[in-house]
């Protein structure tokens, strides 16, 4: 298949609508409106339907009505959009409602910047709503990457009956790459109602649309199911890359624009004889864990966290597979000062050679 020159948020968009999506709902700020843009004419395309909310609230629930009416929903944002949907996130997973979520990310906190950065990683992964839910979580790192993960976005959620979340930085989502677009699914509203939203295997309707207030022990055991589900996340759905570990003395853990970057650093590093590797979460949640459990400790002398995010959001993560057996440092730009590679470089050379970056 021929590959095209896309720009990131309209390659997700583009993705998302071959995978199945026929609605979107959406509230304009900077720097993921290039996805509603595109889905305002591309859905009526396909038979789709889009809508500019009001405001981030009555966008998210929207996706909430759509979705209960068997569509395959998305909604898009960057970081104070995402908390304004917070709580019909929330509720799209009471409901057991499937959906898809981007946040094209900017410097914080605040209004802060609306220049690429990577600090709504504890959102992402640990405080998306009330209720103390998880989603699973996409950090993409190239545009082919962030296209393959949209494709099956809609398969995750079905899946688990809950949104599937990606998050990216906005130089992602602004840059150009070349990509190779998948083909288009065919998915009707009423084969996703009939065999897709059914809370339990007994129910013979489709979801509830409104959940009520529950009785105590049945809302303990729902976050019973719950701890399962993850535990299920944690042992099939791990997506990540590990390179250039077999021989490392310094592990690099990054994602996204950050992990690029990284790697650059890390391939001249090595050609001056420094042992690097890396590893690339590809999904925050679940996280690679056992990536870091299988290391060799009596190699390994630290590890290093890169990221768009003073201080550093991911190393509490990185902590529970390192398990103390190697120190943790860590080196970041923020507010929209994007990682530069010599800077990176020097950096990690400065942490190997003794100091702290």
């Amino acid at each position: 298949m021929a590959k095209i020159l896309m720009q990131g948020c309209e390659a997700i968009a583009e993705a998302a609508v071959r995978g199945g999506c026929r609605f979107f709902a959406g509230y304009p700020i900077t720097p993921q409106n290039e996805i509603p843009e595109y889905l305002s004419s591309r859905l009526l395309e396909v038979g789709g339907a889009y809508v500019q909310g009001e405001s981030e609230v009555a966008s998210v629930n929207m996706v909430y009505g759509a979705s209960a009416g068997g569509a395959r929903a998305m909604t898009s944002s960057s970081g104070p959009g995402i908390s304004l949907k917070a709580e019909g996130i929330s509720y799209l997973v009471s409901a057991s409602l499937p959906a898809f979520i981007v946040n094209v990310s900017r410097g914080g906190p605040g209004l802060g910047s609306i220049q690429p950065a990577q600090q709504d990683y504890l959102q992402a992964t640990k405080a998306l709503g009330h209720g103390g839910f998880k989603l699973m979580v996409f950090a993409p790192a190239t545009i082919q990457e962030a296209v393959d993960l949209a494709y099956d976005a809609f398969e995750y959620a079905e899946r688990d009956k809950r949104p599937v979340f990606m998050l990216i930085d906005g130089c992602l989502g602004a840059i150009m790459e070349q990509v190779e677009l998948p083909p288009m699914k065919e998915v009707t509203g009423k084969e996703t109602m009939k065999i897709n939203l059914r809370r339990y295997e007994d129910e013979t309707r489709g979801p509830r649309t409104i959940t009520p207030i529950y009785p105590e022990i049945i809302l303990e055991n729902l976050n019973k199911q719950d701890v399962k589900l993850y535990d299920s996340w944690a042992e099939n759905d791990v997506k990540v890359e590990e390179f250039m570990l077999e021989d490392a003395e310094y592990v690099v853990c990054a994602y996204g624009i950050a992990a690029r970057v990284a790697k650059e650093a890390i391939i001249n590093l090595r050609q001056e004889g420094y042992k690097i590797g890396m590893i690339r979460p590809i999904t925050l949640n679940p996280f690679p864990k056992k990536s870091f459990e299988k290391l060799n400790y009596e190699q390994v002398k630290g590890i290093v966290d890169i990221e768009l995010a003073i201080p550093a959001q991911m190393r509490d993560d990185i902590a529970l597979g390192v398990k103390e057996r190697a120190p943790i440092y860590e080196y970041g730009r923020c507010g929209g000062i994007l990682l530069d590679d010599s800077d990176t470089y020097n950096a990690i050379k400065k942490i190997i050679d003794g100091g702290n970056a």
